[in-house]
Protein backbone atom coordinates (compact mmCIF):
# COMPACT_ATOMS: atom_id res chain seq x y z
CA UNK A 1 0.00 0.00 0.00
CA UNK A 2 1.12 3.47 -0.67
CA UNK A 3 2.40 5.67 2.33
CA UNK A 4 -0.10 8.39 0.57
CA UNK A 5 -2.32 6.30 1.77
CA UNK A 6 -1.12 4.21 4.72
CA UNK A 7 1.69 4.66 7.23
CA UNK A 8 3.79 1.34 8.16
CA UNK A 9 2.19 1.36 11.30
CA UNK A 10 -1.27 1.51 9.96
CA UNK A 11 -0.44 -1.42 7.52
CA UNK A 12 1.31 -3.06 10.75
CA UNK A 13 -1.98 -2.65 12.57
CA UNK A 14 -4.08 -3.82 10.32
CA UNK A 15 -2.46 -7.07 9.43
CA UNK A 16 -2.60 -7.50 13.09
CA UNK A 17 -5.80 -7.04 13.63
CA UNK A 18 -6.75 -9.43 10.89
CA UNK A 19 -4.69 -12.03 12.23
CA UNK A 20 -6.46 -11.18 15.60
CA UNK A 21 -10.12 -11.79 14.13
CA UNK A 22 -9.49 -14.80 12.73
CA UNK A 23 -8.35 -16.96 15.86
CA UNK A 24 -11.40 -15.15 17.57
CA UNK A 25 -13.21 -17.10 14.54
CA UNK A 26 -11.34 -19.74 14.25
CA UNK A 27 -12.06 -20.59 18.43
CA UNK A 28 -16.08 -19.43 17.80
CA UNK A 29 -16.00 -22.23 15.11
CA UNK A 30 -14.73 -24.54 17.34
CA UNK A 31 -16.99 -23.43 19.97
CA UNK A 32 -19.66 -24.21 17.03
CA UNK A 33 -18.76 -27.50 16.48
CA UNK A 34 -18.79 -28.75 20.04
CA UNK A 35 -21.82 -27.50 20.63
CA UNK A 36 -23.74 -29.01 17.89
CA UNK A 37 -21.49 -32.46 18.98
CA UNK A 38 -22.81 -32.49 22.16
CA UNK A 39 -26.17 -32.49 21.49
CA UNK A 40 -25.92 -35.24 19.25
CA UNK A 41 -28.37 -34.26 16.61
CA UNK A 42 -28.99 -36.96 14.59
CA UNK A 43 -29.15 -36.85 10.53
CA UNK A 44 -33.01 -37.50 10.64
CA UNK A 45 -33.71 -34.56 13.13
CA UNK A 46 -30.86 -32.23 11.82
CA UNK A 47 -32.22 -28.88 10.98
CA UNK A 48 -31.36 -26.96 8.24
CA UNK A 49 -30.03 -24.19 9.86
CA UNK A 50 -28.22 -26.08 12.18
CA UNK A 51 -26.34 -28.10 9.42
CA UNK A 52 -25.06 -24.53 7.49
CA UNK A 53 -23.71 -23.30 10.54
CA UNK A 54 -22.04 -26.64 10.95
CA UNK A 55 -20.26 -26.01 7.72
CA UNK A 56 -19.64 -22.85 7.88
CA UNK A 57 -17.78 -23.75 11.15
CA UNK A 58 -15.83 -25.98 9.34
CA UNK A 59 -14.82 -24.09 6.21
CA UNK A 60 -13.30 -21.34 8.89
CA UNK A 61 -11.52 -24.30 10.70
CA UNK A 62 -9.73 -24.92 7.11
CA UNK A 63 -9.33 -21.56 5.81
CA UNK A 64 -8.75 -19.68 8.21
CA UNK A 65 -5.11 -20.89 9.28
CA UNK A 66 -4.32 -20.30 5.53
CA UNK A 67 -5.38 -16.43 5.63
CA UNK A 68 -3.80 -16.57 8.79
CA UNK A 69 -0.23 -17.75 7.60
CA UNK A 70 -0.10 -15.74 4.60
CA UNK A 71 -0.43 -12.43 6.96
CA UNK A 72 2.18 -13.53 9.18
CA UNK A 73 4.73 -14.18 6.06
CA UNK A 74 3.65 -10.63 5.09
CA UNK A 75 4.85 -9.60 8.25
CA UNK A 76 7.95 -11.29 8.15
CA UNK A 77 8.72 -9.88 4.70
CA UNK A 78 7.56 -6.16 5.88
CA UNK A 79 10.34 -6.85 8.77
CA UNK A 80 12.17 -9.33 9.09
CA UNK A 81 13.90 -9.58 5.68
CA UNK A 82 12.56 -12.47 4.16
CA UNK A 83 11.67 -12.24 0.40
CA UNK A 84 8.34 -14.60 0.02
CA UNK A 85 6.45 -12.05 -1.98
CA UNK A 86 8.95 -9.93 -3.24
CA UNK A 87 9.76 -10.03 -6.72
CA UNK A 88 12.85 -8.07 -6.61
CA UNK A 89 14.36 -11.70 -5.30
CA UNK A 90 12.75 -14.15 -7.83
CA UNK A 91 9.71 -14.01 -5.30
CA UNK A 92 6.20 -14.45 -6.57
CA UNK A 93 3.18 -11.42 -5.11
CA UNK A 94 0.76 -14.06 -7.26
CA UNK A 95 1.14 -16.51 -4.39
CA UNK A 96 -0.07 -13.91 -1.81
CA UNK A 97 -3.16 -13.55 -3.91
CA UNK A 98 -3.64 -17.60 -3.97
CA UNK A 99 -2.86 -17.21 -0.12
CA UNK A 100 -5.89 -14.48 0.34
CA UNK A 101 -8.25 -16.23 -1.95
CA UNK A 102 -7.32 -19.42 -0.81
CA UNK A 103 -9.55 -17.83 2.31
CA UNK A 104 -11.61 -15.04 0.26
CA UNK A 105 -13.76 -17.51 -1.55
CA UNK A 106 -14.93 -19.94 0.64
CA UNK A 107 -15.52 -16.60 2.71
CA UNK A 108 -18.19 -16.10 0.51
CA UNK A 109 -19.59 -19.42 1.52
CA UNK A 110 -19.45 -18.33 5.04
CA UNK A 111 -21.57 -15.16 4.70
CA UNK A 112 -24.29 -17.23 2.50
CA UNK A 113 -24.55 -20.58 3.82
CA UNK A 114 -26.00 -19.29 7.36
CA UNK A 115 -28.53 -17.33 5.17
CA UNK A 116 -29.33 -20.38 3.13
CA UNK A 117 -29.88 -22.13 6.75
CA UNK A 118 -32.40 -18.94 7.31
CA UNK A 119 -34.49 -19.05 3.96
CA UNK A 120 -34.76 -23.06 4.63
CA UNK A 121 -36.19 -21.90 7.99
CA UNK A 122 -38.23 -19.18 7.30
CA UNK A 123 -40.12 -21.30 4.27
CA UNK A 124 -40.32 -24.22 6.22
CA UNK A 125 -42.33 -22.48 9.31
CA UNK A 126 -44.63 -20.02 7.41
CA UNK A 127 -45.61 -22.97 4.70
CA UNK A 128 -45.54 -25.49 7.87
CA UNK A 129 -43.55 -28.11 5.45
CA UNK A 130 -40.59 -29.91 5.43
CA UNK A 131 -38.13 -28.72 2.61
CA UNK A 132 -38.63 -30.92 0.24
CA UNK A 133 -35.89 -33.39 -0.79
CA UNK A 134 -34.97 -32.80 2.54
CA UNK A 135 -31.31 -34.77 1.82
CA UNK A 136 -30.75 -33.35 -1.15
CA UNK A 137 -30.81 -29.79 0.64
CA UNK A 138 -27.80 -31.11 2.89
CA UNK A 139 -25.88 -32.46 0.18
CA UNK A 140 -25.77 -29.77 -2.39
CA UNK A 141 -24.39 -27.62 1.62
CA UNK A 142 -21.76 -29.65 1.04
CA UNK A 143 -21.11 -30.23 -2.36
CA UNK A 144 -21.12 -25.82 -2.52
CA UNK A 145 -18.65 -26.13 0.45
CA UNK A 146 -16.30 -28.91 -1.08
CA UNK A 147 -16.93 -26.94 -4.90
CA UNK A 148 -16.42 -23.64 -3.12
CA UNK A 149 -13.14 -24.26 -1.64
CA UNK A 150 -11.48 -24.84 -4.48
CA UNK A 151 -12.41 -22.37 -7.08
CA UNK A 152 -10.21 -19.59 -5.44
CA UNK A 153 -8.32 -18.99 -8.72
CA UNK A 154 -11.19 -17.63 -10.43
CA UNK A 155 -10.77 -14.10 -8.93
CA UNK A 156 -7.16 -13.90 -10.67
CA UNK A 157 -7.81 -15.17 -13.94
CA UNK A 158 -5.95 -11.89 -15.40
CA UNK A 159 -2.44 -12.41 -13.53
CA UNK A 160 -0.99 -15.16 -16.14
CA UNK A 161 -2.80 -18.14 -15.41
CA UNK A 162 -1.85 -20.80 -17.91
CA UNK A 163 -4.49 -22.64 -19.78
CA UNK A 164 -4.77 -25.56 -18.26
CA UNK A 165 -5.34 -24.17 -14.96
CA UNK A 166 -7.97 -21.33 -15.97
CA UNK A 167 -9.69 -24.16 -17.65
CA UNK A 168 -10.08 -26.48 -14.57
CA UNK A 169 -11.24 -23.75 -12.16
CA UNK A 170 -13.87 -22.26 -15.11
CA UNK A 171 -15.06 -26.09 -15.06
CA UNK A 172 -15.21 -26.21 -11.64
CA UNK A 173 -16.84 -23.03 -10.74
CA UNK A 174 -19.89 -23.70 -12.96
CA UNK A 175 -20.25 -27.20 -12.09
CA UNK A 176 -21.29 -25.07 -8.39
CA UNK A 177 -24.60 -23.67 -10.09
CA UNK A 178 -26.00 -27.25 -9.94
CA UNK A 179 -25.91 -27.59 -5.79
CA UNK A 180 -27.17 -23.91 -6.02
CA UNK A 181 -29.60 -24.63 -8.50
CA UNK A 182 -31.00 -27.62 -6.34
CA UNK A 183 -31.18 -25.49 -3.29
CA UNK A 184 -33.13 -22.77 -4.81
CA UNK A 185 -35.46 -25.25 -6.92
CA UNK A 186 -36.19 -27.18 -3.62
CA UNK A 187 -37.57 -24.09 -1.76
CA UNK A 188 -39.00 -23.05 -4.92
CA UNK A 189 -41.22 -26.54 -4.82
CA UNK A 190 -41.39 -26.05 -0.88
CA UNK A 191 -42.74 -22.79 -1.33
CA UNK A 192 -45.77 -23.85 -4.27
CA UNK A 193 -48.94 -25.24 -3.58
CA UNK A 194 -48.94 -22.68 -0.37
CA UNK A 195 -52.33 -20.05 -0.25
CA UNK A 196 -51.57 -16.55 -1.68
CA UNK A 197 -52.29 -15.38 1.65
CA UNK A 198 -49.24 -16.98 2.89
CA UNK A 199 -47.78 -13.91 0.44
CA UNK A 200 -48.47 -11.27 2.71
CA UNK A 201 -46.51 -11.67 5.60
CA UNK A 202 -43.16 -9.78 5.20
CA UNK A 203 -40.55 -11.97 5.74
CA UNK A 204 -41.92 -14.29 2.94
CA UNK A 205 -41.31 -11.39 0.72
CA UNK A 206 -38.30 -11.09 1.49
CA UNK A 207 -37.61 -14.76 1.24
CA UNK A 208 -38.78 -14.71 -2.25
CA UNK A 209 -36.71 -11.33 -2.87
CA UNK A 210 -33.86 -13.52 -1.82
CA UNK A 211 -34.47 -16.38 -4.26
CA UNK A 212 -35.08 -13.46 -6.96
CA UNK A 213 -31.50 -11.84 -6.28
CA UNK A 214 -29.79 -15.05 -5.60
CA UNK A 215 -30.99 -16.19 -8.97
CA UNK A 216 -30.38 -13.58 -10.80
CA UNK A 217 -26.71 -13.00 -9.18
CA UNK A 218 -25.65 -16.97 -9.97
CA UNK A 219 -26.80 -16.06 -13.28
CA UNK A 220 -24.13 -13.50 -13.88
CA UNK A 221 -22.04 -15.72 -11.96
CA UNK A 222 -21.55 -18.27 -14.42
CA UNK A 223 -21.07 -15.83 -16.89
CA UNK A 224 -17.83 -14.39 -15.14
CA UNK A 225 -16.77 -18.23 -14.09
CA UNK A 226 -15.81 -18.12 -18.04
CA UNK A 227 -12.31 -17.08 -17.72
CA UNK A 228 -12.03 -16.03 -21.51
CA UNK A 229 -14.95 -13.54 -20.34
CA UNK A 230 -13.90 -12.46 -17.29
CA UNK A 231 -11.03 -11.28 -19.47
CA UNK A 232 -12.66 -8.92 -20.35
CA UNK A 233 -15.09 -8.13 -17.38
CA UNK A 234 -13.06 -8.60 -15.08
CA UNK A 235 -12.70 -5.35 -12.75
CA UNK A 236 -15.67 -4.22 -14.25
CA UNK A 237 -19.20 -3.23 -12.35
CA UNK A 238 -20.10 -6.10 -14.39
CA UNK A 239 -18.61 -7.93 -11.06
CA UNK A 240 -19.82 -5.28 -8.26
CA UNK A 241 -23.16 -6.24 -9.70
CA UNK A 242 -22.90 -9.84 -9.98
CA UNK A 243 -21.56 -10.04 -5.79
CA UNK A 244 -24.13 -7.85 -4.47
CA UNK A 245 -27.17 -9.60 -6.29
CA UNK A 246 -25.95 -13.00 -5.18
CA UNK A 247 -23.67 -12.40 -1.45
CA UNK A 248 -24.26 -8.61 -0.35
CA UNK A 249 -28.12 -8.43 -1.23
CA UNK A 250 -28.27 -12.20 -0.36
CA UNK A 251 -26.89 -11.89 3.38
CA UNK A 252 -28.79 -8.84 4.16
CA UNK A 253 -31.99 -9.86 2.98
CA UNK A 254 -31.89 -13.08 4.75
CA UNK A 255 -30.76 -10.87 7.88
CA UNK A 256 -34.35 -8.90 6.99
CA UNK A 257 -36.25 -11.82 6.85
CA UNK A 258 -34.86 -13.54 9.99
CA UNK A 259 -35.18 -10.72 12.08
CA UNK A 260 -39.06 -10.79 10.57
CA UNK A 261 -39.09 -14.08 12.12
CA UNK A 262 -37.32 -14.83 14.68
CA UNK A 263 -39.11 -11.69 16.67
CA UNK A 264 -42.42 -13.55 15.95
CA UNK A 265 -40.60 -17.21 17.18
CA UNK A 266 -39.03 -15.38 20.89
CA UNK A 267 -41.08 -12.21 21.44
CA UNK A 268 -44.55 -13.42 20.07
CA UNK A 269 -44.99 -10.15 18.71
CA UNK A 270 -45.66 -10.39 14.43
CA UNK A 271 -44.21 -7.42 12.63
CA UNK A 272 -45.39 -8.85 9.70
CA UNK A 273 -48.57 -7.00 8.84
CA UNK A 274 -47.20 -3.17 10.51
CA UNK A 275 -47.05 -1.22 7.72
CA UNK A 276 -43.90 0.02 8.09
CA UNK A 277 -42.10 -2.96 7.88
CA UNK A 278 -44.41 -3.27 4.36
CA UNK A 279 -43.18 0.23 3.64
CA UNK A 280 -39.02 -0.92 4.25
CA UNK A 281 -40.09 -4.06 1.86
CA UNK A 282 -40.81 -2.25 -1.42
CA UNK A 283 -38.60 0.85 -0.64
CA UNK A 284 -36.00 -1.82 -0.32
CA UNK A 285 -37.62 -3.63 -3.40
CA UNK A 286 -37.33 -0.85 -5.76
CA UNK A 287 -34.24 0.73 -4.27
CA UNK A 288 -32.34 -3.13 -4.73
CA UNK A 289 -33.02 -3.37 -8.70
CA UNK A 290 -32.51 0.27 -9.51
CA UNK A 291 -29.10 0.46 -8.03
CA UNK A 292 -27.66 -2.97 -9.38
CA UNK A 293 -29.20 -3.61 -12.32
CA UNK A 294 -27.95 -0.48 -14.40
CA UNK A 295 -24.07 -1.77 -13.07
CA UNK A 296 -24.47 -4.98 -15.81
CA UNK A 297 -24.98 -2.79 -18.40
CA UNK A 298 -21.82 -0.41 -17.38
CA UNK A 299 -19.75 -3.69 -16.67
CA UNK A 300 -20.53 -5.08 -20.53
CA UNK A 301 -19.72 -1.65 -21.51
CA UNK A 302 -16.36 -2.11 -19.65
CA UNK A 303 -16.67 0.56 -17.09
CA UNK A 304 -14.27 -0.06 -14.57
CA UNK A 305 -14.52 -0.25 -10.89
CA UNK A 306 -12.81 1.65 -8.18
CA UNK A 307 -11.77 4.17 -10.74
CA UNK A 308 -13.22 7.78 -9.48
CA UNK A 309 -11.66 9.48 -13.04
CA UNK A 310 -13.34 7.78 -15.44
CA UNK A 311 -13.60 8.32 -19.15
CA UNK A 312 -15.37 10.51 -21.21
CA UNK A 313 -17.55 8.51 -22.68
CA UNK A 314 -19.45 7.29 -19.38
CA UNK A 315 -20.33 10.47 -18.31
CA UNK A 316 -23.50 12.05 -19.10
Amino acid sequence: TSLMNLSPTAVDLIIDGLIISGVSSLFGSLNFLATIAAYGVLRSSFPLFTASILITAILLILTLPVLSAALLILLADLHFNTVYFNPAFAADPVLYQHFFWFFGHPEVYILIIPAFGIISEGISLFSQKIILAFDSMILALLCLSILGSGVWAHHIYTVGLEVDTRAYFTAVTIMISLPTGTKVFNWFCSYLGNSMQLSNITSIKWIILFLLTFTLGGSTGVILANSATDLALHDTYYVVAHFHFVLSLGAVIALFSSLILYQKVIFASDLSFYSSTVFHFFLSFIAVLMTFTPMHFLGFNVMPRRISDITDNFNS
